[in-house]
């Protein structure tokens, strides 16, 4: 009896784009970018060598998209539990999440300094370090907004803008050095403190946990 032709899906592929992603990320973060060769992408996805060159036009094709997924799971992180509720109570929360775990993390600081010497060089990684910094502002912008708004204090666009700026840098050297260093912290310290610094920012009392 002739055994059943195996049935490709279309999931294989996706499957395996991913698993390169996954292990270009593993190498990345653990190794650096000298150590993150071709060869070794595909050894630790379970892949040939060729099999890169199929699923991306090159390795910094799978750098960059590598570079993409990470930082969209940086943002989803930071956008996790918002759920409905006051603007306060969202933005509270947004900063919150972006300052603890898993966002605040070695693994990912790791990550960060791997590609920001990638940045600097490639154009097209750089594109996509401007388009996941821009999409995760804007997004702390709105929730500014919000906030304002239903405080009372609606600012203008260009104001909202220089707001979310100076929010997104308090955020950003938290994030830095709890995921550098995070036994020089006591537990909740970089939370507390990134909502006291960005809620002094905008007039707001973002320490007081409400809905």
């Amino acid at each position: 009896m002739t055994p059943a032709r195996r049935k490709f899906t279309r999931e294989e592929p996706e499957t395996r784009r991913a698993g390169l992603i996954a292990a270009a990320l593993d190498l990345l973060a653990e190794a650096g970018p000298t150590v993150t060769t071709v060869r070794a992408i595909a050894e630790a996805a379970g892949l040939s060598p060729g099999m890169i060159r199929h699923h991306f036009t090159s390795k910094e094709d799978l750098l960059d998209a590598a570079y993409r997924a990470h930082m969209a799971r940086q943002t989803e992180g930071a956008e996790r539990g918002l759920g409905p509720g006051s603007a306060r109570g969202r933005l509270r929360r947004f900063v919150s999440a972006s300052l603890t775990p898993p966002v605040v993390d070695p693994r990912a600081v790791s990550l960060w300094a791997a590609f920001l010497h990638m940045v600097r060089r490639d154009p097209a990684m750089r594109a996509t370090h401007e388009e996941t910094y821009l999409a995760y502002r804007d997004r702390l912008q709105a929730l500014v907004a919000a906030a304002l708004a239903e405080a009372g204090c609606a600012a203008a666009e260009a104001e909202l803008r220089r707001l979310a700026i100076a929010c997104n840098a308090v955020i950003d050297g938290l994030w830095l050095e709890g995921g550098v260093l995070p036994e020089a912290f006591v537990a909740g310290e970089i939370e507390s403190i990134g909502l006291a610094s960005v809620g002094g920012l905008l007039g707001l009392d973002l320490l007081e946990d409400t809905p």
